[in-house]
């Protein structure tokens, strides 16, 4: 379905001809995001030709669909407006400013909070089906720079008027700020255990919209604030995990970019720089090694002299993870040296933030595996995953899951494929357990990898008991 405007859309052309896409490689491309998310889309080169000649307006999430396959080429975020599209069906380009006033850093925040559950209750994907393959790392380089600028804003006490809200303003305690704490820290260990994708888990947005908001909209002092924005940042880069592990990553962006800014309201240096370590991992994932280097250094500058050791080990160990995808091993070795001196200078008595109370020598171990699987040394991913796998993980139970495919995908490339298959059988189970997109995709690879042994009884085997988990995230 299409509505007409008035006269050609020259925007929309412009924008393609800068892009070198044609008009059939734009219907293509916009079928395959709405393909991703679900939708089965048949626009071809005479369906851009009316939209562009005709001034053809799309309806539904096609006009978010362009302005992301245009992105993608691009290589940045693409606005409606500058597409001639601004008065399509609205879901904007929410959460991915970062305001310098603090007032309007509330109103961008709580606003991603409100569509994301309107989505939700509406039982259509919401904004995240729209905004599908809107991914761009260079929407990190703005809030990245003011905040490595301004780490911390002067003041963010508060004064509500009864217009922004139903009732009387609340005025806002430490009490109120504990509770999110409380619901941080819930959620944090669900999501370990469980993977993002488990229905404790999605409780996160709820809690960001229901409780998080009407308390970021209320009143408060300078000391309050600061606690206030400190834990809702933490559950707002919570949301951003989760949404990463479920395959969601335009909604994981967005997620960390308004957490980035909430910790600087906060002054809270080691939050932000976890933050942006979560966009530097998520930005790897993504094949983005570069981009996440520059994060996790942007994460390490900051906290020099203030972060505690456990966590600049943690940041230094990311930053790792980036130079490997990157292929640069002198970088990558260099990198987990300095994470593991990092960490042997750790002792109990420090005052480590609760959120790095997943961090260990174990995590430590099972990251540099995964650094020595993009650089190819199968015997250092072997000694590192015998040393992430030896004790037992039942309360991280998606780690364990994605140790045992590294584990498989190092002993395939050292020639040993009944001992990966066994691993990967093993990991398989786990991955059942567990509602994990990345997991299911760190299984996929593994399969991908034993293609050219597919008629091994073994792996026929492994693939027949992946076959009901891939279906699920099919």
């Amino acid at each position: 379905m299409s509505r007409e405007q008035r006269g050609p859309n020259e925007k929309l052309g412009a924008v393609l001809a800068l892009a070198g896409i044609s008009n059939a490689g734009l219907a293509r491309r916009v079928n395959d995001l709405g393909a991703q998310r679900g939708l089965t889309l048949r626009y071809d080169k005479t369906s851009v030709a009316r939209w562009v000649s005709k001034g053809m307006v799309p309806q539904g999430a096609a006009p978010h669909l362009i302005a992301a396959a245009i992105g993608q080429k691009l290589g940045r975020p693409v606005p409606l407006h500058e597409i001639g599209l601004a008065d399509a069906d609205p879901a904007p380009e929410v959460g991915l400013a970062f305001p310098r006033d603090v007032g309007q850093a509330v109103r961008s925040a709580t606003e991603l909070y409100r569509l994301d559950l309107a989505g939700r209750r509406a039982g259509t994907g919401g904004i995240w089906q729209s905004l599908a393959g809107s991914f761009a790392v260079s929407a990190y380089a703005t809030p990245a720079s003011r905040w490595l600028i301004t780490p911390a804003d002067s003041s963010v006490a508060r004064e509500a008027s009864p217009a922004e809200g139903s009732g009387a303003p609340l005025k806002v305690g430490h009490s109120d700020v504990q509770k999110l704490r409380e619901a941080a820290e819930d959620a944090r260990r669900w999501d370990s255990k469980y993977g993002g994708g488990d229905w404790r888990s999605s409780m996160v947005p709820e809690c960001l919209r229901v409780e998080a908001a009407p308390l970021l909209l209320g009143s408060y002092s300078d000391e309050v604030g600061r606690a206030l924005f400190g834990a809702s940042a933490e559950l707002t880069r919570l949301a951003g995990w989760m949404a990463f592990d479920t395959g969601q990553q335009e909604a994981a962006q967005r997620y960390y970019i308004q957490a980035l800014r909430l910790a600087r309201a906060a002054a809270d240096v080691p939050l932000g720089g976890y933050v942006l370590a979560s966009m530097s991992l998520q930005a790897t994932y993504r094949g983005f090694g570069d981009e996440g280097v520059d994060l996790a250094q942007a994460a390490l500058e900051r906290n020099r002299g203030l972060a505690t050791a456990r966590t600049m080990s943690f940041f230094r160990l990311v930053e790792a993870r980036a130079h490997a995808r990157a292929g640069d091993a002198p970088a990558a070795g260099a990198a987990l040296k300095a994470a593991e001196s990092w960490l042997e200078r750790a002792r109990p008595g420090d005052s480590d933030p609760t959120w790095l109370g997943f961090y260990s020598y174990d995590r430590f171990a099972a990251d540099a595996a995964e650094c020595y699987r993009d650089l190819k040394a199968p015997r250092q991913v072997r000694r590192f995953t015998e040393q992430a796998l030896s004790k037992p993980t039942e309360e991280f139970v998606r780690s364990h899951g994605l140790r045992l495919v590294v584990s498989a995908v190092a002993e395939l490339e050292s020639g040993n494929l009944d001992a990966a298959c066994e691993q990967g059988v093993r990991a398989v189970e786990v991955a059942g357990r567990i509602s994990s997109a990345r997991t299911t995709e760190y299984v996929r690879d593994l399969l991908h990898r034993l293609e050219p042994y597919g008629d091994e009884p073994r792996v026929v085997e492994l693939r027949e008991r992946a076959r009901p988990l891939l279906m699920t995230t099919a």
